[in-house]
């Protein structure tokens, strides 16, 4: 059986590094895994997303179909919503409680209608976490990716793996420690 992440998110939110270590974990554990990132506009904050499949078994394709996605975990909220018809029937969300206005928004153009966007993704299931607070309670925002990536690994039974290791390796040196204390809190964060 192949499992189907979406990992979606705003340029400069960390959403290519968390899918880097996620796959990095997957393909260590033995899993066959494919990833494909959509970058869009991300140098300017546009969307940034990235679909991972693995199993055990071979995996053929790394794009996600709609009505297809296991599990979406969201660096900001907006995103979120604006990936939904990926989630199959029964699937998880997590997302940032967190709001990047687009241009469109920043210009007046359209509305950022927060209250209808909790509702929405209320009504829908998503589990909201204020996850940028946490990253600043911990001292750096920038491990809110790693926080989110915590809490993706919990959600879909992969603490088996190595994470510890996995950040080690691939974060600079001077950022491993707040990246696994970052990592922990996000396994704790999701049931």
């Amino acid at each position: 059986m192949t499992n189907s992440i979406l990992l979606v998110g705003v340029g400069g939110q960390g959403t290519i590094l968390a899918s880097k270590l996620l796959t990095i974990g997957l393909m260590e554990a033995g899993y066959s895994v494919k990833m494909s990132e959509i970058h869009g506009m991300s140098q300017r904050g546009g969307s940034v997303s990235t679909h991972v499949r693995y199993s055990k078994d071979t995996v053929y394709s790394p794009v996600i179909e709609e009505g297809e996605a296991d599990m979406i975990v969201a660096f900001e909220k907006m995103e979120a919503l604006r990936y939904m018809d990926y989630l199959k029937v029964g699937g998880k969300v997590v997302a940032n409680d967190f709001k990047i206005e687009s241009m469109v928004n920043l210009t007046g153009q359209a509305d950022y209608e927060e209250a209808e966007i909790d509702k929405e993704l209320n009504r829908l299931g998503a589990k909201l976490i204020k996850v940028n607070e946490i990253a600043k309670e911990l001292g750096n925002e920038k491990v809110m990716n790693v926080i989110l990536l915590g809490c993706l690994v919990k959600s879909m039974n992969l603490e088996n793996i190595d994470w510890e290791s996995i950040i080690k390796a691939n974060v600079k040196p001077k950022f491993i420690d707040i990246n696994i204390e970052a990592f922990n809190k996000g396994l704790n964060l999701v049931g």
